[in-house]
């Protein structure tokens, strides 16, 4: 009993899954995509093979860039592509960006 009360009074924890990519683009607002890399065993030849795949993530802030880590989850549907959420961003580029490039140098 007091086991299951524990588990029943306590929150549960959050069931949507998380991936881990690298943002390839920034170019609509409040949204980014992100390329997940996977690596899986091919059936027949069980040699490791890459595969990737997009994801369209809800950035509120805008704060991610082209080239960084993020860590999206697993959210409702916002668009009709975009069903995840920017977490975090776990690693930040070290590529310069286009609006410091367009920036004359004083």
């Amino acid at each position: 009993m007091s086991d299951a009360a524990a588990v029943e009074g306590r929150k549960p924890e959050s069931r949507r899954t998380e991936k881990v990519g690298n943002v390839v683009s920034t170019k609509m607002q409040k949204t980014i995509v992100v390329e997940v890399e996977m690596r899986k065993t091919h059936p027949k030849y069980k040699r490791v093979i890459k595969l990737s795949k997009k994801f369209y993530a809800h950035d509120e802030q805008n704060s991610a860039r082209v080239g960084d880590v993020v860590r999206i989850r697993e959210s409702r549907p916002l668009s009709k592509l975009k069903r995840w959420t920017l977490e975090e961003v776990v690693r930040r580029s070290s590529l310069p960006q286009s609006e410091e490039l367009a920036q004359p140098v004083a």
